[in-house]
């Protein structure tokens, strides 16, 4: 069933998140831009937090999560120790809520309009996979440039 496969896959992620997280060598260096890097990796980690509550936590499993998308930009110095916890709550949410979706749920639309057409729940539930691909990779790109120990 496609729901072992996104629990997979979110799960494996997750995971890796957590290490690019772990792997910065200078804690401060979560929260830095350069010329065009806009996001730093800390804001993209929240901003990972907060879609995984919001859209699987809390739409699809009932979960009292409160989204504020603006503070996962503009927050900033959130200690690496409590972004791995975070990362870890968020993973226990996926994975329940995940694992509880039934057959008839991932063919149902999703509940909530996020894109300018309904979608199904089972698009929506690949979409934030590739969501989640996408920032790992940018975080990864900005840990190797902006954390290299010279």
């Amino acid at each position: 069933m496609l729901t072992e496969t996104l629990k997979t896959l979110f799960n494996r992620d997750l995971n890796k998140l957590k290490s690019e997280i772990e792997s910065y060598k200078n804690e401060a260096n979560l929260w830095m831009i350069d010329k065009s890097i806009a996001n730093s990796a800390g804001n993209l980690c929240l901003h990972l937090i907060g879609n995984l509550n919001t859209y699987i936590g809390a739409t699809l499993g009932g979960s009292n999560y409160i989204r504020n998308r603006e503070l996962e930009f503009s927050l900033k110095d959130i200690p690496k120790q409590e972004l791995i916890s975070m990362i870890e709550a968020t993973l226990t949410v996926v994975n329940e809520t995940v694992g509880k979706i039934t057959e008839e749920q991932l063919n149902s639309e999703y509940p909530m309009l996020v894109f300018q057409e309904k979608t199904s729940t089972e698009f929506f539930l690949v979409h934030l996979t590739t969501h989640l691909a996408y920032h790992l990779g940018q975080i990864n790109y900005h840990r190797r440039l902006l954390d290299d120990e010279l």
